[in-house]
């Protein structure tokens, strides 16, 4: 028998400007979706959100 392991790995998208949250799930979605969520700004800052990513981490999910 084989076992496979699967392990979610969540997407955590913020405002580069201010840090605030703009969307934290298990479920990928597309960056213009996220912007479009959110009008186009961020709701905290007023900051225009763009498509480009200036900054991307990525690490393991935590335990």
């Amino acid at each position: 028998m084989l076992l496979t392991v699967c392990t979610i790995m969540p997407q955590h998208v913020v405002c580069q400007g201010c840090g605030h949250i703009l969307y934290d799930g298990a479920e990928l979605k597309p960056p213009d979706e996220i912007i479009n969520e959110h009008g186009g700004k961020c709701p905290k800052c007023d900051r225009k959100l763009l498509l480009i990513p200036t900054d991307v981490d990525v690490r393991p999910a935590s335990k």
